[in-house]
């Protein structure tokens, strides 16, 4: 299993070249070819205030638009060109940046996103486009922080285990990750006893052992894997599996995202909106 086509969303942000670069190594790792793909709605002003002002303003939007265009796609290959990326192409799409995102990445086998940057002036527009992407796109979706240095993707992971069907996509998602990292830490946190299963087939069960049957389903794929199962931890699993990966010095994170109703994690938090708010280390979520 190889991933062979990676896309990364290009945008005016100032960790801009940092997601391209992530991009680009993962590209040069497996051999795949790299999308870059700049989204943007125009403004869309009605027709009952369009005025000759109104047309002048429309008309140095859309060139600023163009010279950006022409900005980010120049950087996105000279970043690519030197890391020796040699198969790839420049995308541009007029609408929202999730719908686009989504689309596109349909036929993509990762994506490779930003973590949303409060201090950004377009903060607001962007603040859930990496959650509504893994949510709605069907693919896996890497998020990157928008702080700290980037780290060699993929050397040391911490795979969050909780035997739900969104961990499972996760962890087959990640498995051309998981072959070639030097280690993979397979981590179970406050496992339910009551859930685990008893003969039969169990939705969420873990097994006798929380961790062991996921551990041997990745050693049969030659993964480097160390299962551990944390039983009494009392702080939630988010900020436990973030504090964690700092411990571990995991380089990357994967899990799965919005294990419950999305507008209950909304409300309430959860797992999945605790990391996108504080992640420290890059993030791999499947829905």
């Amino acid at each position: 299993m190889s991933y062979k086509t990676i896309l990364v969303h290009v945008d005016h942000d100032r960790r801009a070249a940092v997601r391209i670069q992530a991009a680009a190594d993962i590209a040069r790792r497996f051999g795949a070819h790299l999308v870059g793909l700049h989204a943007t709605s125009p403004t869309r002003i009605p027709n009952y205030v369009r005025s000759e002002l109104v047309a002048e303003l429309i008309a140095h939007e859309r060139a600023a638009r163009r010279a950006l265009d022409v900005d980010l796609g120049q950087q996105f290959d000279q970043i690519a060109t030197r890391a020796g990326v040699d198969s790839r192409e420049w995308r541009l799409s007029d609408h929202d940046p999730v719908d686009a995102l989504t689309l596109h990445g349909r036929y993509a086998d990762l994506l490779v996103l930003g973590q949303n940057d409060p201090e950004e002036d377009n903060a607001w527009l962007n603040a859930e486009v990496a959650e509504q992407v893994a949510l709605q796109g069907g693919r896996p979706v890497l998020v990157i922080p928008y702080a700290g240095d980037l780290p060699d993707i993929g050397k040391r992971v911490l795979l969050g285990w909780n035997a739900s069907r969104e961990a499972t996509r996760a962890m087959t998602d990640a498995l051309p990750l998981l072959e070639k990292a030097e280690r993979v830490i397979l981590l179970t946190v406050n496992a339910d006893a009551s859930r685990r299963s008893s003969g039969g087939p169990h939705t969420g069960s873990h097994g006798d052992l929380p961790g062991a049957d996921c551990a041997l389903y990745l050693a049969r794929h030659g993964v480097q894997v160390e299962a551990s199962h944390d039983p009494g931890v009392d702080i939630d699993t988010g900020n436990y599996l973030l504090s964690r990966a700092t411990d571990l010095e995991a380089d990357l994170l994967v899990m799965g995202a919005w294990g419950h109703a999305r507008l209950r994690e909304l409300i309430l938090g959860g797992v999945t909106r605790t990391l996108m708010q504080h992640m420290t280390l890059p993030v791999l979520l499947s829905h």
